[in-house]
């Protein structure tokens, strides 16, 4: 049983990595945008992914309009699509790494002085 929360808090730090590296992308395609329009441009998470694939975000839609938890989509899923792309993925990101870190790491972080 311990390798598989060894492979978990890998995962998790390994997810938390890559979206924290996706967070980092975002936030310098922003800037560069901003700086050549001589304003500040942010770009929505919900316009990256529109970019990206537009296709799946249409398919995302459809999951949730069809799911049992639907009624979701407007007060919940539109706001986050709304919100900065970098600030989503690095706030999830955080988390990620976050709960993926060792005990041992939880453990000395409170005793340091």
């Amino acid at each position: 049983m311990r390798p598989v929360m060894i492979d978990m808090r890998f995962l998790l730090r390994l997810a938390g990595t890559w979206m924290l590296g996706m967070a980092l992308v975002l936030l310098i395609m922003d800037g560069t945008k901003s700086m050549a329009a001589n304003a500040l441009l942010i770009t929505s998470l919900g316009d990256n992914w529109a970019m990206l694939d537009a296709a799946s975000l249409d398919g995302f839609e459809q999951l949730i309009a069809t799911s049992p938890v639907k009624f979701i989509w407007g007060p919940l899923v539109q706001p986050v699509l709304s919100w900065p792309g970098w600030a989503v993925l690095g706030f999830a990101g955080i988390v990620l790494a976050f709960l993926g870190r060792s005990k041992k790491d939880r453990l000395n972080n409170y005793t340091r002085i």
